[in-house]
């Protein structure tokens, strides 16, 4: 099974034990200097650990002005290898070969982290930070070039296999190989060739600073989806010119982080940029690696053995679990904790924030599930959501023997619920992991069960973990209670089709979620918000992908209104003093939910060692509830 991924390969002569990258990532975890820190080292140590064949540790930027964030790693100074020698030995001594991603961040760096102008091709205002960056003179790009040779050299001298230089996503180098960044008339702007200058001489830097036998591999965007830009013609172009040059492989990237189509978020179909590495691998003989949206090992398996690609790059799915290749090759694919692709991660680096996972509540700590207690006792868990589910399979790993009962005859709570939406099904591969690992633990269910504090007293658990979720606000306005007024919750829940005009009272996640329900199922839908903005508690890099479908959907948004009434054919709010009517066959309410608290109130009364998880603690997220569900078994001795 899985033959083809885990083949061994060579990459400019370094021995990789399967075909499995891991691809760059910024986790805004290094020192304020760009150093290493333990928890990077600790965060590399468990994807060895995990069996990645190769890990592309980075981007680090190779110059103070190629910065792009706080927490970004640096290969600017010679005082950083020793940091990046303790990471580099600890890696490779598990098994994994080590390259480093050189990027520099071009008109994406921001001068509020850097306190310098950010550099370009060309004077262009970045749409992703608002600044308009220096146009490099040509002493200025020699400089830079000599910049990257100098990190190429210092990543020799840590340790690492190799390096790779990042000419995709629009940072700096394809800012000089796209048109739509680059306006010079000199010789590094203009045709295809002149464009290609930069990186051309950037490789040419480094092979005179390391070693001819040490790899240089690019990552390029074969598509950048922007006005203007470069194509999967000019992409071809560009990696033959680097095979020339002789670089040891090329990485497939697509989309700047600009782009206006979707490139990582759930709209994305697994697996949908494959053709393009197809295409350039089409048109070089060197090594080629497939990426973006692959999480699957079925799917990467199948990638590689129909000559796709001779690898894939995965970056999202190895920071959930870390265990990804290694439970791949054991046949335990369904026990892989999966990504969700919610991007929660890419969110906390635009915010400036070390990176979050939705479904790893471990991700910093490196806490494994093998960590035992001390004695095992009885655990009631309460409630089959995300917290429950997590608290579960937590203390059962812990050796605990664990019930869990809720009143649903199914497991996965609110995650059924939120999966109901389009695009967001994926939710539900995380349900289908709960129930690989119940059956895994042995764990025992007692389902479509309501639970009260006489079925607590006839368990007589030892500790309990009551994860009984939330219910939805019900405002206290004039007519909520006509029969044509419903919850989102229960129109997701119960699947309920809409018709006719809909007003969707609320614009947070939740109201925009069913108002994108119902409009895909007919329905034509208003949205009413109290505050000036939709959809402020929605992770950036999800927000404006479904801001966009709802537009296209017709969907209207009536922003800073107060709903005051709802009658049999509308709503009534008042929007700024000017009284507002918006005809409606059908009424969602959205305005936040209320914790269901009463049961832990009540048993922590009768004495009982309870544990409070989830949205019955406070109503918020996946990630929340899951961190929630963790800590709570995890304190259980």
């Amino acid at each position: 099974m899985l033959d083809n991924l885990f083949r061994p390969i060579t990459i400019g002569g370094v021995e990789v034990r399967n075909r499995i990258a891991m691809s760059a990532l910024t986790m805004g975890a290094a020192g304020a200097d760009g150093s290493v820190t333990d928890e990077l080292i600790r965060f590399y140590v468990e994807r060895a650990r995990g069996g990645v064949g190769l890990i592309i540790v980075g981007g680090a930027y190779p110059e103070p002005r190629g910065k792009e964030g706080p927490g970004m790693l640096g290969i600017h100074d010679d005082s950083l290898i020793g940091g990046y020698r303790r990471l580099t030995d600890r890696v490779r001594e598990l098994g994994s070969a080590a390259f480093l991603q050189i990027l520099h961040a071009g008109r994406y760096a921001r001068s509020g982290v850097t306190g310098l102008r950010p550099v370009a091709p060309s004077g262009i205002p970045s749409r992703l930070t608002g600044e308009t960056p220096e146009e490099l003179t040509a002493d200025g790009i020699l400089e830079v070039e000599r910049s990257y040779g100098e990190a190429a050299r210092r990543a020799h001298m840590s340790g690492f296999d190799g390096v790779e230089v990042l000419a995709g996503t629009g940072y700096l180098v394809s800012e000089f190989l796209s048109p739509a960044t680059n306006r010079r008339t000199d010789g590094y702007g203009g045709g295809l060739e002149n464009r290609m200058r930069f990186l051309v001489e950037v490789i040419e830097e480094i092979r005179r600073r390391v070693p001819g036998s040490f790899p240089i591999g690019v990552r390029i965007s074969a598509e950048e989806y922007v006005e203007g830009g470069n194509t999967i013609v000019e992409a071809k172009a560009i990696a033959r010119r680097l095979e020339d040059l002789g670089v040891s492989y090329i990485s497939v990237s697509a989309g700047w982080h600009e782009s206006r189509r979707p490139i990582i978020t759930r709209e994305v179909r697994q697996g949908e940029f494959v053709p393009l590495a197809r295409e350039i691998k089409g048109a070089v003989g060197i090594p080629v690696m497939a990426g973006v949206r692959i999480k699957d090992p079925v799917l990467a398996d199948r990638i590689v053995g129909s000559g796709d690609a001779d690898m894939v790059t995965m970056g999202r799915a190895l920071i959930a679990d870390p265990g990804l290749p290694a439970k791949a090759i054991e046949g335990r694919i369904r026990e892989i904790r999966p990504c969700i692709a919610c991007s929660h991660c890419l969110s906390s680096v635009f915010r400036g924030s070390i990176v979050e996972c939705a479904v790893n509540p471990t991700l910093w700590s490196g806490a494994g599930s093998d960590e035992r207690a001390g004695s095992p006792r009885r655990v009631l868990v309460v409630g089959a959501g995300p917290a429950g589910l997590e608290a579960a399979v937590t203390a059962a790993s812990m050796g605990h023997r664990v019930v869990i009962a809720d009143a649903r005859p199914d497991i996965g709570g609110a995650l059924t619920i939120a999966s109901k939406p389009p695009y967001k099904g994926e939710l539900l591969d995380l349900v289908e992991y709960y129930r690989a690992m119940i059956g895994r633990y042995g764990i025992e269910l007692d389902l479509g069960r309501e639970v009260d504090e006489r079925y607590v007293d006839g368990m007589g658990p030892d500790a309990v973990v009551v994860a009984t979720g939330a219910s939805p606000v019900i405002p206290g306005m004039p007519g909520v209670d006509l029969p044509h007024v419903r919850t989102a919750v229960d129109v997701l829940e119960n699947e309920m089709k809409l018709r006719g005009e809909v007003a969707v009272i609320g614009g947070g996640s939740t109201g925009l979620e069913a108002a994108d329900y119902i409009a895909d199922r007919g329905g034509r839908v208003s949205v009413v918000e109290m505050l000036d903005r939709v959809g402020s508690d929605l992770d950036p890099t999800v927000r404006w992908v479904l801001l966009g479908r709802l537009r296209e959907r017709g969907v209207r948004m009536i922003t800073g209104a107060k709903v005051r009434e709802i009658t049999p054919g509308s709503v009534v709010a008042d929007a700024g003093g000017r009284e507002v009517e918006i005809g409606a066959d059908h009424v969602v309410l959205a305005v936040g939910m209320r914790p269901n608290c009463g049961l832990a109130e009540r048993l922590r009364e009768r004495g009982y060692d309870v544990r409070a998880a989830g949205d019955c603690v406070r109503p918020a997220g996946i990630l929340e509830a899951v961190r929630d569900g963790h800590r709570a078994a995890a304190g259980i001795g």
